[in-house]
């Protein structure tokens, strides 16, 4: 058995939102105490994290005064100093005022679209000033509950209007800092724009600055719409684009659970896992996470805990299933190659074109290979389980 205890090494961080989460829903007001800022660093810190992240109101009261402002960043600067915490990323709080009921940079009112620049632009050198390298964007209010009362076409226009505005104020400010682009099919809105990973992927690409811009694919986002998380988190890796990662649980088809990692689906946390330690994922590994209703102030601290042993055991699964012999071997003999077609690898030209339409194959031949998956995922379930 490994040693599951966290470190600053292993990059584990939470958003002051996570710990912080009192435990209110929308069907009940929160039962347990608030925590400042400053409790939150101190609290991380004593569970093994290496950094704490922030939307900008996570930190600064949205209504708070320029001094006010001031002194809150003051303690929350002494705090990181005091623990050795550090923050890699940072964002800005478009969806919970009033004022984002229609969206921020999407709104159908362009005061509303200027005034999300504006917050924007201070939450940015908030981030800047506290150290963090990459800013992320979540939409939560960027989409609709009728199509009827927003063009989907214009949105997405306002919508990379407002991102290509904001690199270029990142660079003419000569900010070291990218973009990740968080996607989510719904809730808070019925739907909305860019629902998921991959739809991110093909917008950045339309953009001014795509070089600054990757995406911050969630567990759970990709989850709520029946999809395979480990393959967004591989699209976006192919694509150099895995900026940012965030990790929690989440049920197939469920409102926003924000599990603790590894609480529901295990089996796809390891795969996830292993691909992140295959490719040797060198960002952070953020876990945007909420402990149980259920739990006190000491479930918080088992929740934190918990994110990260779990990741720590797969990650140890990980690299049992890439010592294992009958699992390799297997793998081996699935992969098999003997060379023949080896020619017509690497890319086209007319030869191979010309050589392969010539080619006969043994079609029925080929149909009756047996690929041994079963066995296959048999072994990867029985090594989850701790038999092998």
């Amino acid at each position: 058995m490994g040693n599951y205890d966290p470190k600053p090494e292993h990059r584990f961080t939470f958003g002051l939102w996570t710990v912080g989460n009192a435990g209110r829903d929308p069907f009940g007001s929160e039962v347990r105490p608030i925590i400042s800022p400053v409790q939150i660093v101190h609290l991380l810190a004593e569970v093994g994290a290496y950094g704490v992240n922030f939307h900008d109101n996570d930190l600064v009261p949205i209504t708070a005064t320029p001094a006010e402002r001031n002194r809150i960043v003051a303690d929350f600067k002494k705090a990181l100093a005091d623990t050795g915490l550090v923050v890699p990323m940072a964002t800005t709080n478009l969806f919970s005022d009033p004022v984002f009921k229609d969206g921020a940079f999407t709104s159908n009112d362009p005061k509303v679209r200027a005034y999300a620049l504006h917050k924007t632009m201070h939450a940015i050198d908030l981030g800047v000033e506290l150290g963090a390298k990459v800013y992320v964007f979540w939409g939560g209010r960027e989409g609709t509950e009728t199509d009827a009362s927003k063009s989907a076409l214009e949105a997405g226009k306002r919508f990379r209007e407002a991102l290509n505005f904001l690199c270029d104020y990142a660079l003419d400010q000569k900010y070291d800092l990218k973009f990740a682009l968080e996607a989510k099919p719904n809730e808070p809105r019925g739907n909305i724009y860019l629902p998921t990973t991959g739809a991110m992927l093909g917008f950045i690409a339309t953009l001014a600055h795509p070089e600054m811009v990757g995406v911050n694919p969630e567990v759970a986002h990709e989850h709520m719409a029946g999809l395979n998380f480990m393959h967004a988190v591989a699209q976006a890796w192919d694509a150099g684009k895995l900026f940012h990662i965030d990790l929690n649980d989440q049920l197939f088809g469920r409102y926003d659970q924000d599990f603790r990692f590894g609480a529901e689906m295990i089996k796809q946390a390891f795969f996830l896992v292993k691909f992140l330690e295959d490719v040797k994922y060198s960002g952070s590994l953020h876990f945007d996470a909420h402990a149980y209703r259920t739990d006190g102030p000491a479930g918080v601290k088992a929740f934190a805990r918990g994110c990260m042993r779990t990741y720590l055991i797969l990650k140890e699964k990980a690299e049992k299933f890439n010592a294992d012999p009958e699992i390799q071997a297997l793998l081996a003999q699935i992969n098999a190659d003997d060379g023949a077609y080896r020619w017509s690898t690497g890319g086209y030209s007319t030869d191979k074109a010309n050589r392969l339409k010539t080619e006969s194959f043994d079609r029925v031949a080929l149909a009756q290979r047996d690929l041994m998956y079963e066995q296959l995922d048999q072994l990867t379930i029985e090594l989850l389980l701790g038999v092998r």
